[in-house]
C-alpha cells in the first residue's frame, strides 16, 4: 500500500489559440511545474506511477448529458474560429482540437485513481489533471472546466464500487458550483467548499455560494458552504475552518472514500486567489483529512500534498495562528446554516452572527471587487518571501522507532519501523531517576534508559517519531524525566497530553514553554494558560469534541516543537482512539511524537501507534455517537476560560457595539 501518482503529458496539449486575458492563465505550464518539482524533490519516485487513461463516454455520461458529450467532441474537428465562437457561448472557457482528449485524460485520471485506492492496490494518490474540473456542469463547460472530474469519480465509486458515503473536500478559492449543482439532492455525497466570495462581488457571481445553500430534498445538510468575505486567508483560518466545521461534519458523516478538489489558488502569491495560506498548510489540511495559477506557490503546494500522502510528517506553520474575524464570521454563519443538519452542531452554541448591512452585496449581480478591497488583517503582512523559504524538511534516517523493555515477538510492526535496543549510558540514565523512587527498580531504570536514547535520537533529528514502555508504577516519573529531558535538550515548545493518572509534577517551570494537557482528570479545569485538565469524554462523539474543539486549536495555537503523548494508569483509551489521538497530533511539530505506553499494553496498542506514526491513516471509528451532556458542559467551560489566551479556540466573532 503506498501513494500512487496519475499524470499523461498529452493533458498539456490543449492551450488557448486567440488573445483572452481571462483564460490566458489556465496553460500547460500549470501541470509540468508541479510534476517539475515533484521530480526535484525526489517525490515522484516515491510514487506509484500511473499513466492516466481516456474516461469512456458512458463514464463521462455519469454526470454528463449524451448531448453536451457530443458537442465537446465535435471541437476535435472544428478551426480556430468556431472554435472561439463556441467558447464564447460558455463563461471563462476556451476549446482547442485537443480539448476532448485532455478532458476525457483527466476525468480518466480521477476514476484510475478511485479504482487503485478502492481495490487496495494504493492507500491514497493524487491524480495531476488539466482542464480542472469542479465547475463542470451536467451540459456545461465553466471556468476554465469541461467535465467534472471529482463528480464523475463520485459518481464511479457509488456506481462500480458501491459505496454509500463520499465526502468531497473542494479547497480551490473558487465555489466548485458544478459539483454543487450534480449532488444538492443526494444525501450520499457530502460536498464541503470555502472559496472567496466577497458577499457576492467575486466569481462565480452566486447566491448560491453563500453559507445558507445546505442542499435541497434528502440532501439538505449535505452541501457546506464556507465563504471567505475578505482576502488574505491564511494558515490559521484555514485550519479553524477544519476543525470547527469541516471536520465535526466529517467524522458525524463517517465517510467511506474522501475525494479533495485540490485547487492551490487558494495559496500565497496566487494572483486569482490573493490569499495568504502558505504551501505548508496544505500538508497540516492532508493531514488532518487523512488547480492554482501561481507556478512557485502551486508547486511547492502540490509537493507538501503529496509529501503528506506519502507519510511524510507536515512541516511546521508559519505565522501567528490565530484566525481573523472575517474568517470567524464566515465559518459561525457556516456552522449555524448547518447545525438544523448535524447532531455534532447541534449540542454547541452556533447562533448565526449579523453581517453589518454595508458589507452586503446589492441586489442582482454585484461588480467585481476594485484592487484594494477587504483584507484580512490577521493575514494581510504574511510576507511573500515566504515562498523563497525552503518547505520540505529534510526527512531523518529513521521515521518510527520502538522501544520496549524486552522486544515482543507478537508485535506486528510495518518494515520500514525498527525495534530499538540501544539504551543511554548508564551513569546518565542514573542521574535522571535519582529523585523519582519509582525509578529506582531495574526494570524502571532499562525502560528510562531506553525512552532517553530514543529522545535524544528524536531531537537530534536522527528519529522522526517514536513508542516507549514503562513501567506502570513508573509512569508518571518516567514522563516528568521525558518533559524535562526534553526542554533541556532542544525542545522550545512541548505539548504533553497526558491521560490517565499522570498529574503535572507541580515543581516544573511555568515559563509558557510547556503546555500540559490531561485527559481524564477529576474535573475541568484551566488551572492555567499552560495546565489544562479535563474529564475523558464516555462516549466517541464527546471524544471527538474534545479533540477537534479542545485539544488541536491549543495545539496549533502553541506551535509545539515536541509532542508527548502519554497512556498512563487507567487512561481508558481504546486502540482506535489512541490512534486518531496520534494521528492528529502528528501534524504538529514536524510529525515529531513520542508515545509513552505502559508495559503491560497489549502489542495491538503498540502496533497500531507505530503505524499511524509512520505515516498510515488510523483505523475508522465508525458512525458517530453525541457527545453526553456532562462532555458538552466540560468543553463549552473549558472554551470559555481559555479563548482569551488561545484564538484558535474561538468559533465566534467578537461583536463590537
Amino acid at each position: 500500500m503506498g501513494t500512487a501518482l496519475v499524470y499523461h503529458e498529452d493533458m498539456t496539449a490543449t492551450r488557448l489559440l486567440w488573445d483572452d486575458p481571462e483564460c490566458e492563465i489556465e496553460r500547460p505550464e500549470r501541470l509540468t511545474a508541479a510534476l517539475d518539482r515533484l521530480r526535484q524533490r525526489g517525490l515522484e519516485q516515491r510514487c506509484l506511477r500511473l499513466s492516466a487513461r481516456e474516461a469512456s463516454e458512458e463514464e463521462l455520461g455519469l454526470v454528463h448529458s449524451p448531448e453536451y458529450v457530443s458537442l465537446v467532441r465535435e471541437t476535435q474537428v472544428l478551426g480556430k474560429e468556431e472554435l472561439q465562437a463556441l467558447s464564447g457561448q460558455f463563461d471563462a472557457i476556451y476549446f482547442h482540437p485537443s480539448t476532448f482528449h485532455c478532458a476525457r485524460l483527466a476525468a480518466g485520471a480521477g476514476l484510475q485513481l478511485v479504482d487503485a485506492v478502492l481495490t487496495g492496490a494504493v492507500q491514497n494518490g493524487l491524480a495531476l489533471v488539466r482542464p480542472p474540473g469542479h465547475h463542470g456542469q451536467r451540459a456545461a463547460a465553466n471556468g476554465f472546466c469541461v467535465f467534472n472530474n471529482v463528480a464523475i469519480a463520485a459518481a464511479h465509486a457509488k456506481q462500480k464500487h458501491g459505496l454509500h458515503r463520499i465526502l468531497v473536500v473542494d479547497w480551490d478559492v473558487h465555489h466548485g458550483q458544478g459539483i454543487q449543482y450534480l449532488f444538492e439532492d443526494d444525501p450520499s455525497v457530502l460536498y464541503f467548499s470555502w472559496h472567496r466570495y466577497e458577499h457576492g462581488r467575486f466569481w462565480p457571481f452566486l447566491r448560491e455560494s453563500d453559507a445558507d445553500a445546505v442542499g435541497r430534498g434528502q440532501g439538505l445538510g449535505f452541501t457546506v458552504n464556507l465563504p471567505w468575505n475578505q482576502v488574505g486567508m491564511g494558515n490559521a483560518d484555514y485550519v479553524a475552518a477544519f476543525l470547527h466545521l469541516l471536520l465535526p461534519l466529517a467524522f458525524e458523516f463517517d465517510p467511506e472514500l474522501v475525494l479533495v478538489s485540490a485547487g492551490f489558488d487558494s495559496a500565497i502569491g496566487d494572483p486569482e486567489g490573493q490569499m495568504q495560506a502558505t504551501p505548508e498548510c496544505f500538508a497540516h489540511l492532508t493531514q488532518l483529512l487523512q488547480g492554482g495559477y501561481h507556478l512557485e506557490s502551486l508547486a511547492e503546494s502540490v509537493c507538501m500534498t503529496v509529501q503528506t500522502l506519502l507519510g511524510d510528517p507536515a512541516p511546521p506553520l508559519s505565522g501567528p495562528m490565530a484566525p481573523c474575524q472575517s474568517a470567524l464570521e464566515s465559518i459561525q454563519s457556516a456552522r449555524a446554516a448547518q447545525a438544523p443538519h448535524w447532531k455534532s452542531l447541534q449540542q454547541q452554541d452556533v447562533t448565526a452572527v449579523p453581517m453589518s448591512p454595508s458589507s452586503h452585496s446589492p441586489e442582482g449581480r454585484p461588480p467585481p471587487l476594485l484592487p484594494g478591497g477587504p483584507v484580512c488583517k490577521a493575514a494581510a503582512s504574511a510576507p511573500s518571501s515566504l515562498l523563497d523559504q525552503p518547505c520540505l524538511c529534510p526527512a531523518p534516517s529513521v521515521r518510527t522507532a520502538v522501544a520496549l523493555t524486552t522486544p515482543d515477538i507478537t508485535l506486528v510492526l510495518p518494515p520500514d519501523v525498527i525495534q530499538q535496543e540501544a539504551s543511554a549510558l548508564r551513569e546518565e540514565t542514573e542521574a535522571w531517576a535519582r529523585p523519582h523512587e519509582s525509578l529506582a527498580r531495574e526494570e524502571a531504570l532499562t525502560a528510562l534508559g531506553k525512552l532517553l536514547y530514543l529522545l535524544d535520537g528524536m531531537l537530534d533529528g536522527q528519529v522522526n517519531s517514536g513508542i516507549a514502555a514503562t513501567p506502570a508504577s513508573a509512569a508518571a516519573a518516567t514522563l516528568d524525566v521525558a518533559v524535562r529531558r526534553g526542554l533541556s535538550h532542544g525542545a522550545q515548545r512541548l505539548l504533553c497530553v497526558a491521560l490517565g493518572q499522570l498529574d503535572r509534577p507541580p515543581d516544573l517551570a511555568h515559563d509558557g514553554r510547556s503546555l500540559w494537557l490531561n485527559i481524564r482528570g477529576k474535573e475541568a479545569a484551566a488551572l492555567s494558560m499552560f495546565h489544562v485538565s479535563t474529564p475523558l469524554p464516555v462516549m466517541t462523539g464527546g471524544f471527538l469534541s474534545c479533540i477537534l474543539g479542545l485539544v488541536l486549536p491549543l495545539a496549533y495555537g502553541f506551535q509545539p516543537d515536541l509532542v508527548l503523548v502519554a497512556l498512563g494508569p487507567g487512561h481508558g483509551l481504546q486502540g482506535p482512539h489512541a490512534a486518531l489521538l496520534a494521528a492528529m497530533l502528528r501534524g504538529l511539530a514536524g510529525g515529531r511524537v513520542l508515545a509513552l505506553l505502559e508495559e503491560n499494553s497489549t502489542p495491538q496498542l503498540a502496533g497500531i501507534l507505530a503505524r499511524v506514526l509512520n505515516g498510515e491513516a488510523p483505523p475508522s471509528l465508525g458512525p458517530s455517537s453525541v457527545a453526553s451532556p456532562e462532555d458538552v458542559q466540560a468543553l463549552m467551560y473549558l472554551r470559555g476560560q481559555l479563548e482569551p489566551q488561545w484564538k484558535m479556540l474561538q468559533c465566534h466573532p467578537h461583536l463590537v457595539a
